[in-house]
């Protein structure tokens, strides 16, 4: 009888206000202890206080899929059905942030489209934080316009599958709905309307306008003028040294080209002119008698060198293999 719907209630979507909930997820409200314990003969009235000593919004968590009390209270007004006033006052409601959440999710379900739009749109300028829990049993921060944007356009929301509603534009087509104006249009007029006015006083300040270019525009070279002119060592001297990399290497290259071509062109003349002059040749040559003569006496010398030294170690062999040969030793070969 507790988890039976109202006599009076009216059916949503063609059924059973409280079948919008799936089964699986019912039937694990029903057994849990907030449902049996707090939610045990609520009226509408009642309701309001459980509801503003929320502290968290979610569907099911853990293992176990259990329901959180968010959950266990709407399925309680999906079962006892407030008057549609009710509801609104629960989202009009500006102190107590999951109040508003609870009755915008009911309203969701319920409503139709053309009453979705006109009071969940209006929270789209609440920014305020909820806590909300996960599947895991974690909790985790989302914005009320998030939420209100998942509601409007998402297909699920506290692990509740959420009934279609018609596309906004389609209403508008249809001169049910009014085009919706959002509240930032104000402040993007106000900026649209200050950059109006500065550019007006750039156009009339001309001398303005030209000292805004020259501060952009890079620093050039002197003209032509003046580039003659004289400037202190100081400056000539920090000029050079900021030559860039590049060029500095492709100088040095050039010069190293330079005297490589210098000193080859300095070979090729000092051979011409030798072969030319017959006084530089003659030296040439007999420079080169003298090396080779040179050459010859040295090769005699070393050959003298070696005939006396190889006497003189015959000469201390024959004397070894004489002093042997008394002691009755073998010779020494030679």
């Amino acid at each position: 009888m507790a988890n039976r719907t109202v006599k009076d209630a009216h059916s949503v979507k063609g059924t059973n206000p409280q079948y919008l909930v799936e089964k699986i997820i019912r039937s694990r409200i029903y057994d849990s202890r907030f449902w049996k314990e707090e939610c045990f003969a609520l009226t509408a009235e009642l309701l309001v206080d459980k509801a503003m000593e929320m502290k968290f919004i979610g569907g099911v968590f853990g293992g176990n899929i259990k329901p959180c009390a968010f959950l266990c209270l709407l399925l309680k007004m999906l079962q006892i059905q407030p008057e549609k006033d009710i509801v609104v006052e629960f989202i009009r409601n500006e102190d107590f942030k999951y109040v508003r959440v609870l009755g915008a999710l009911y309203m969701r379900l319920v409503g139709t489209s053309l009453d979705c739009y006109k009071y969940l749109e209006p929270l789209y300028n609440d920014y305020r934080k909820l806590k909300r829990q996960n599947r895991s049993g974690l909790f985790e921060i989302v914005h009320m316009d998030e939420l209100i944007d998942e509601l409007l356009r998402g297909e699920r929301a506290c692990d509740i599958i959420l009934p279609r509603i018609q596309k906004r534009y389609v209403l508008e087509e249809l001169n049910q709905l009014e085009p919706r104006v959002s509240a930032l249009e104000d402040d993007l007029d106000d900026v649209e309307s200050e950059e109006e006015e500065e550019s007006k006083e750039t156009k009339t300040s001309p001398e303005r306008q030209r000292s805004h270019r020259d501060a952009d525009r890079p620093r050039r070279s002197p003209s032509p003028k003046y580039r003659g002119r004289s400037r202190s060592p100081h400056k000539r001297r920090r000029s050079r040294s900021r030559t860039p990399p590049k060029r500095a290497r492709s100088r040095e290259r050039r010069r190293e080209h330079r005297e490589s071509r210098d000193y080859r062109e300095r070979e090729t003349r000092d051979k011409r002119h030798r072969s030319k002059s017959p006084v530089i040749a003659r030296k040439s040559k007999d420079d080169h008698r003298r090396h080779k003569h040179s050459k010859g006496e040295g090769k005699s010398k070393d050959k003298s060198r070696e005939k006396n030294d190889k006497s003189e170690m015959n000469r201390e062999i024959a004397e070894a293999n004489a002093l042997r040969a008394k002691l009755g030793i073998a010779p020494l070969r030679s």
